[in-house]
């Protein structure tokens, strides 16, 4: 059995501890003996061995590249609660998410009570911003806080381009023809896909409800674009122009640099973890310490 807290050892399991998310890459995924267990030959972030998993205290499992489940531990983590999602190396993608089904209804609830209310709906709006600036804004148009969003990212563009020393005209995107975008747009399209990604892990993990958003309001992921939002102007930035520096001396595609560099970050800086939190802050949920303590603000510059 593994050791430590909610029974893991995080110096062999990556584990954001207080949050109950369960990293697992490159093996296998199975139940023997009533008991969930992951069986690996190595190579990912895990030694080759056989872990037997306190499926009981452990949130979601995030199941990387290479990896396998059976029907079995699908079942078993369903009847205990724990959700499972498919995603890619250090979650910069997300593909299955299924129900969490949380004990609790308190995330929804409160995020419902929130929204619902134009005045409390612009108050977790202006929340986001200043979370994002550290500025207060006083206005209580949505438009008005929208445009000074607008202004500040594409200042944040601006330094990011200068600091990498990468080219840079302008953000410039065709939905149609994604490619067709200089190294810098494209760099920033792929880095924008991985943040998303992490912030569904973090949404799917609390139990919020993805549709529901402060800021955002059409998409279906309105609350997740929200979250993945207030990582925008530094590490989703420093994800792009960073991979986009790298494409131009490397003979690599600069979506894979992207994920490779958004991988790390991740993990560096506890993305999925600061998230959560995060998203407890904005939704005013009882035990919250805003995520400031897990976010690590230093920007990699390599």
């Amino acid at each position: 059995m593994l050791s430590g807290r909610l029974g893991l050892d995080k110096a062999r399991i990556p584990h954001g501890d207080r949050h109950g998310l369960l990293w697992l890459d490159r093996g296998r995924l199975e139940v023997e003996s009533g008991c969930l267990r992951f069986v690996t030959a190595g190579g990912g972030e895990l030694a080759a061995g056989d872990y037997q998993i306190p499926h009981q205290g452990v949130s979601i499992v995030l199941l990387g590249p290479g990896s396998s489940v059976t029907h079995d531990a699908l079942r078993l983590l369903a009847r205990h609660g724990c959700g499972l999602a498919a995603i890619g190396e250090g979650a910069v993608r997300v593909y299955t998410a299924p129900p969490l089904m949380p004990d609790s209804s308190a995330a929804a609830r409160a995020q419902v009570t929130l929204w619902a209310d134009r005045e409390t709906r612009m108050e977790v709006a202006r929340a986001m911003y200043a979370m994002r600036f550290d500025e207060i804004v006083r206005t209580r148009d949505i438009e008005v806080l929208r445009g000074r969003e607008g202004a500040r990212i594409k200042e944040s563009y601006r330094l990011a381009a200068e600091r990498y020393g990468v080219p840079w005209r302008g953000r410039d995107y065709d939905r149609a023809a994604p490619d067709s975008a200089d190294l810098a747009n494209q760099a920033i399209n792929h880095a924008a896909t991985t943040m998303t990604a992490a912030a569904s892990v973090a949404v799917a993990s609390i139990g919020a409800i993805p549709q529901l958003g402060f800021v955002h309001e059409d998409s279906g992921q309105s609350f997740v674009l929200d979250i993945a939002d207030l990582y925008r102007h530094d590490i989703t930035l420093d994800i792009a122009f960073g991979a986009a520096k790298e494409a131009m001396t490397k003979p690599e595609s600069v979506d894979r640099l992207v994920r490779r560099r958004a991988a790390r970050l991740f993990r560096r800086k506890s993305v999925i973890p600061s998230m959560i939190d995060r998203i407890k802050t904005l939704l005013r949920l009882s035990g919250s310490d805003g995520g400031e303590n897990s976010h690590d603000d230093g920007r990699e510059t390599g």
